[in-house]
């Protein structure tokens, strides 16, 4: 009988990314209304010392595959880790992040365990009769929600949208770690690696910023976005956008706060000429703090900022950041 909530923790160089905590959070709350336990996946090369900020943030067990053919992701070893374990143990649920790992790898496993998939979910909660996973994501060009049910096959799996899933911090540091051997072979290695390109992005992810400086169509045109760069900078902030921008080519796709861009929780969020349509206030909507600037009184953003300023973003951006320049400057003087 399929039991227990898996989630499958994302490593990068043996770091546990931050997806991989979302989703333990989300698994929690399902597992908690199944009265089943919530099972990491930690695949890897000694990644074994990382279990510990699992338990910390909500897992009850986590099953760990060691192999030096793990050490970087490769699709077909990390593919026939993930389904031997899951063939092993039989989940009722196994979750995956919306990332380039977890795009490529959860297609190939619901085909051949045979089960379904939901991609890109931003919402996930069990049926009240059914007890079934009820999974929700954007479609039609994030026109509309759809909620999705794998009745008869198992495990239910969806990738969920890194950022839309809160992490938990449980009163525990460690549980049970189930060291599962995966026998691999030189055909398991279907690729070969003749070299890692690595290179840092001086800007960060937007959903991993606090403070957002987000633009939409009022700004005009790709120009506005240096202003808003300048007040983004003496904040040591962000910048993002909604889909208009990125529509008309302004500003690049990974800076979309939205449905159909990334869901992101900062703890300060502007939003310059932003209208705010259900798509882009579905991606905003539980920041900490929203500030909103538009010249249209009655502007649907409005119904979720904080505090709004009816008026003209020219104006008022400039403004804005030569009063943040002066105040640092002065508390500089203070100090």
């Amino acid at each position: 009988m399929s039991k227990n909530v898996f989630v499958f923790i994302e490593q990068r160089d043996n770091k546990i990314q931050k997806v991989g905590i979302e989703l333990l959070g989300i698994a929690r709350q399902l597992a908690d209304k199944l009265g089943q336990d919530v099972v990491g996946m930690l695949v890897g090369e000694n990644v074994k010392g990382e279990t510990g900020v699992l338990f910390k943030h909500g897992a009850d067990k986590v099953i760990v595959v060691e192999d030096p053919m793990l050490k970087e992701y490769v699709t077909e070893p990390y593919a026939k880790a993930i389904y031997e374990v899951i063939k092993a143990n039989d989940p009722e649920i196994v979750l995956y992040g919306a990332t380039s790992i977890g795009r490529d790898l959860a297609p190939r496993l619901a085909a051949r365990i045979h089960t379904g998939l939901t991609a890109d979910c931003t919402k996930l909660e069990i049926d009240e009769e059914t007890n079934n996973l009820l999974m929700t994501r954007p479609a039609f060009g994030g026109n509309l929600m759809a909620t999705i049910v794998c009745e008869d096959f198992r495990p239910q799996m969806a990738t969920v949208r890194p950022g839309v899933m809160q992490s938990v911090n449980v009163d525990k540091t460690d549980g049970e770690v189930i060291e599962q051997q995966v026998a691999f072979t030189d055909a398991d290695m279907n690729v070969t690696i003749r070299e890692i390109a690595k290179h840092d992005n001086k800007k960060k992810d937007i959903t991993e910023a606090k403070i957002l400086v987000s633009g939409g169509r009022g700004l005009g045109g790709p120009e506005g976005f240096d202003e808003l760069q300048k007040l983004a900078d003496v904040l040591g902030a962000e910048v993002s956008s909604s889909r208009a921008a990125v529509d008309s080519g302004w500003i690049e796709k990974d800076r979309q706060v939205g449905q159909t861009g990334k869901t992101v929780r900062p703890e300060l969020y502007f939003a310059f000429g932003i209208s705010g349509a259900i798509q882009h206030l579905a991606g905003m909507e539980d920041s900490d703090l929203i500030i909103a600037v538009n010249k249209v009184e009655d502007a649907p953003i409005y119904d979720v900022a904080d505090l709004g300023v009816v008026g003209d973003l020219n104006a008022v951006v400039p403004k804005l950041t030569e009063l943040i320049k002066k105040e640092k400057a002065l508390k500089e003087e203070l100090s």
